[in-house]
C-alpha cells in the first residue's frame, strides 16, 4: 500500500510517547523471529472448518477472511525487509505483501514503499550520494529526498533498510541496518524457497507504484513486472501472486500482459486515481465504488482493495459509523474485498476502540477487527498478521 492511504496520513502525526502493549497470545523473539505460542492458533485457523476456504484452486483455495502481511509483519520489523517477510510467515499470514515495486535507473524492480527512500533507508548516511538527493513531484505532490530511479540496482545494494516510522515503533530500530533492499526477483525466489520449506503454497501481493510517473519516466513498471512474472512461470489465472495498484489503467495494462488475480486499490471517496487526473478521467473514487463503477472494475479485475473508512466510514469525532454497502455491491458485481490496513497502535484504530492517553499503546483492535470482519469482507491488510490470526479464530468460532 502507498501514499495514497487515508489511514497513512496518521503515520508521520501519531509520534507520542514509546510505551508498548503486550499483545495477547503471542511474543515474538529475536531477528529470526521465533514465535511463543501462535503455532497452534496458525494451524488452527488453516484447517479448521470455520476458517472457511472458497473451495478450488488460486484465490479460491485461501481461507476466508484472509489474514495479509502488511509490507510483511510491518509492526515487528523494518517493512519490506526479508525479516519482515518472514516473519509473516511465521506468525500464519495467508499472504504476504511481498514488494511495492519502484525500479531502478537500470530497469530493476525494487520493494520499497514509495520511491523516495529517505526515510526507509540509511542513504543519508552515505556521502557518496549526497549528489543524488533531489527536489521532484511525485503525483502532483512535491517530494524530497533520494529516488530509486535515480539509482542503479548495485549502488542501491550499497544501502541498508531502517523503520520508517521509528516513533511509533522504537522497538523495530533494534533492526535497523539489518537487511538490505530486495529486488522482485528475489522475491519470487524467496516465495518457491519458502513453499519448498514449509510444505504449503506461499502466496505474494506485490503493488505497482505510481506507474504513470515511472511511465513518463520510460520506466513501464507493467511490463518490467509481466516479464518477471512471466520468466519465473507465475503469469497464470491460479499463480500464487496478486498483483495490485491504486491506478486502474495499470491493473487494464496488467490484464493484457498476464493471467494473474488483480485488484484496484481506492483510497478516499473525494480523491482522485493519478492517471484519472492525467488522462483528464474526471471521475473519483466515489464514483468506482458505485454498482456502476465496481461492473466495470470487474471486467478486467478479481478485487478491490479498499480503504477501511470505505467499509466502515468514522463519524467527526473518528468512531466507527454505520457500514456502507460497499461490501454487498462489491460482492454483486463478482469481485472479492480486501481492505487495508489494520495496526495494533491506539492512533491507527478508530477513536472508539483506542485504550488510554499513549499513542504507541495498544487498543482494542481485537473489537476493530470483529466490526470490520462482520461486514462481510474477504480478507484485510494488517502489519500484524499474529493478531489477524487471532482475531479470525475469535470471530469464526462466535
Amino acid at each position: 500500500m502507498g501514499a495514497q492511504e487515508s489511514d497513512e496520513r496518521t503515520d508521520e502525526t501519531a509520534t507520542g510517547g514509546t510505551g508498548r502493549r503486550a499483545l495477547l497470545g503471542a511474543a515474538v523473539l529475536g531477528a529470526g523471529g521465533t514465535v511463543l505460542g501462535l503455532g497452534g492458533t496458525a494451524r488452527a485457523a488453516e484447517s479448521r472448518p470455520g476458517a472457511s476456504r472458497r473451495g478450488g484452486r488460486g484465490l479460491k483455495g485461501l481461507p476466508v477472511p484472509t489474514v495479509i502481511g502488511h509490507r510483511g509483519a510491518s509492526g515487528y520489523r523494518p517493512e519490506h525487509t526479508f525479516g519482515a517477510y518472514d516473519l509473516a510467515l511465521d506468525l500464519g499470514a495467508d499472504i504476504v505483501e511481498a514488494g511495492d515495486l519502484v525500479p531502478t535507473r537500470d530497469g530493476h524492480l525494487v520493494c520499497r514503499h514509495e520511491p523516495e527512500i529517505g526515510g526507509t533507508t540509511d542513504v543519508a548516511d552515505h556521502p557518496e550520494f549526497a549528489d543524488r538527493e533531489r527536489t521532484k513531484l511525485l503525483d502532483g505532490v512535491s517530494a524530497t529526498g533520494w529516488f530509486t530511479e535515480d539509482f542503479t540496482l548495485a549502488e542501491l545494494k550499497r544501502l541498508r533498510a531502517v523503520e520508517r516510522i521509528p516513533a511509533n515503533r522504537p522497538h523495530n530500530t533494534l533492526y535497523d541496518g539489518r537487511w538490505g533492499i530486495p529486488t522482485f526477483e528475489e522475491v519470487l525466489r524467496w516465495q518457491n524457497e519458502q513453499t519448498r520449506e514449509r510444505g504449503k503454497q506461499v502466496w505474494i501481493y506485490p503493488e505497482l507504484k505510481h506507474p504513470t510517473y515511472f511511465r513518463k519516466l520510460g520506466l513501464g513498471t507493467e511490463e518490467l513486472l509481466a516479464r518477471l512474472l512471466r520468466k519465473h512461470g507465475k503469469d497464470k489465472k491460479n499463480s500464487p501472486v496478486i498483483v495490485q495498484s491504486f491506478e486502474p489503467t495499470s491493473i487494464q495494462r496488467m490484464s493484457r500482459l498476464v493471467g494473474n488475480p488483480l485488484a484496484v486499490l481506492l483510497s478516499g471517496a473525494n480523491s482522485r486515481p493519478w492517471d484519472f487526473v492525467e488522462n483528464g478521467d474526471p471521475r473519483k473514487v466515489a464514483d468506482l465504488v458505485t454498482p456502476k463503477g465496481l461492473k466495470e472494475i470487474a471486467s478486467y479485475a478479481q478485487g478491490i482493495g479498499p480503504t477501511l473508512d470505505l467499509v466502515i466510514p468514522r463519524d467527526a469525532a473518528g468512531n466507527l459509523a454505520e457500514p456502507t454497502t460497499l461490501v454487498r455491491d462489491a460482492h454483486r458485481a463478482g469481485l472479492i474485498l480486501h481492505p487495508y490496513t489494520m495496526r495494533n497502535e491506539n492512533p491507527f484504530l478508530p477513536a472508539n476502540f483506542r485504550k488510554g492517553g499513549d499513542p504507541d499503546a495498544y487498543g482494542d483492535v481485537f473489537g476493530a477487527f470483529r466490526a470490520y470482519f462482520a461486514t462481510g469482507i474477504d480478507g484485510v491488510f494488517t502489519d500484524h498478521p499474529d493478531t489477524g490470526l487471532l482475531a479470525r479464530e475469535d470471530f469464526v468460532n462466535g
